[in-house]
Order: C-alpha cells, then structure tokens, then sequence
C-alpha cells in the first residue's frame, strides 16, 4: 500500500482546515452570550430560543422546505422521463435539441436563467410567489436529476426488461416492476440532489420570489447585509447539524446495505 507524502498530508490538512475551521468557530459562536458575534461573553443557548420565536425566519424556512419537496418531486419524475427517452429513445428527430434543452440548464449561468425566467412569467401575467420558485426549481434541478438516472440507465441490463416482456408484463408493468425497483437508488439521488439544490438556491429564487413568498437564503441574505447576529449563528449550526446526521444516516445504511448484499452474495456461494 502506497503511503502518503508528507506534502499530500499536509495540503490534505490545510484543506480540510479551510473548509471546517470557520463552521466550527461559527457553532461555537452560536452559543455566545454576548450579541457581538466576534467578542465571546459566556456560554449561552438563548439565541435558540430567540430564534425558534423569529416569525420571519420561520415562515422563511417553512417556505423553502415546501418549496423543495415541490420541486425536486416534480424534477425527479420529469427528469427520469427525460433520462429513459435519451437512454432508450434511441435516434428520433429532434434528439439533440432535445437533449441540448435538458443540460442547458448544467451551464447556463443562474442570473441569466433567473432574469429569463422572471421575463417569462411577467410575459404570461403569472404573480410572483412560491408557485413561481417551484417552476423556476424544477427548471434547473430537473437536469442533474437527468444526467444521474442516465448514468445508471446506460449500465441497466435490458435482457431483465426482454425477460419480464416474455413472461407477458406489458411495457407499463415491466418498467414499473423491473426497471424502476433496479433504478431506485439512482432515482432517489436524484431528488435528494434536487431537494439540496432548491434549499440552497439564492440567485434564482430572488429573481422569481414575491414578497409573499420568501426563502430562507433569501431571508439569511438580507439579515446579512444589515450585519451577522447570534440568530444567524445558531440557524446555520441547526442546517449545519441537520446535513451532519443526514449524511451518517446515509453512510450507515449504504453500509448495512453493502454488507447485507455481501452476506446474500456468500450465502448464495455456499448454497
């Protein structure tokens, strides 16, 4: 086994340092008595409870998850239709306008997507608010959600399609119970993918929201611009907190899953 250079090691370490430093002097500062977030005055959790009564933040937070939920669910099932026609639509007319117009949005800078879209609902009178974000999210989160269901398209065995067909399932039924079950986890990614990237949007989200309807970035922005306060510190520890066990979870049970699958794998090896 090839061990690690020292310089490997050390820009490993600087890395990681610049990455987690400032989260971490930020969560510590979250528990600051003190309202000026640079001067340490005493442990304290009231700015937790200061948050938890901040109607603005709240409503903002409620506003992006439903916003989210929305938007990558409707991403994920436009994005798997996208990604089985690319994969299994074969050469049709119209193939790579199509193609071009589903991983545009992979490129396209947010400003300009946000400023086209903002002009295109003004065009068809369509008031501004948390309908408007969910269009707007859909529109650029439905092709990541694309290109990670075509990966696992491209690597599908199709002899499990031709064996459910023979065996009388109609192609319904065949890619409702062989296909989709096979790519599940593809499928999953992609709305997870999606539903992070509608949370953690800014720049579209402030071309297409309305004053009824107003994200939590969006919220942690303007609050910003006036200045960081402790309140801000313990929202982003409690996101912080929230992505952390999200991410174990995660961890744990891709690998409960993995030794599971090697102990079926062993077991049908013995048999």
């Amino acid at each position: 086994m090839n061990r690690m250079s020292r310089f490997n090691a050390v820009s490993l370490t600087l890395g990681f340092a610049f990455l987690y430093i400032p989260m971490i002097i930020l969560i510590i500062y979250s528990f600051n008595e003190s309202r000026l977030v640079t001067v340490w005055g005493g442990f304290s959790t009231k700015w937790y409870g200061e948050l938890f009564q901040n109607e603005a933040f709240l409503n903002a937070a409620w506003v992006t998850i439903k916003v989210a939920v929305m938007s990558s669910t409707i991403a994920t099932v436009l994005g798997t239709m996208a990604a089985y026609v690319l994969v299994r639509g074969g050469r049709f007319m119209g193939r790579t306008l199509f193609s071009g117009m589903i991983y545009a949005p992979l490129v396209m800078p947010e400003v300009i997507t946000g400023l086209s879209l903002l002009l295109l609902f003004i065009g068809i009178g369509l008031d501004r608010g948390v309908m408007t974000i969910v269009l707007a999210h859909t529109t650029f989160s439905m092709c990541y959600v694309s290109v990670v269901v075509s990966s696992r398209l491209v690597t599908f065995d199709k002899s499990l399609e031709e064996a459910a067909l023979d065996l009388g399932c109609s192609p319904a039924e065949s890619f409702r119970l062989v296909t989709l079950p096979i790519i599940a986890p593809a499928v999953i990614s992609g709305w997870l993918l999606a539903f992070t990237l509608s949370l953690d949007d800014l720049v579209i989200a402030s071309f297409t929201s309305g004053p009824s309807a107003t994200t939590l970035p969006i919220r942690i922005f303007s609050a910003v611009r006036l200045g960081v306060t402790p309140e801000i510190n313990a929202l982003s520890t409690i996101m912080i907190s929230i992505v952390t066990v999200g991410v174990i979870t995660a961890s744990l049970v891709t690998k409960r899953q993995m030794a599971r699958q090697k102990a079926e794998e062993r077991a049908a090896e013995r048999g």
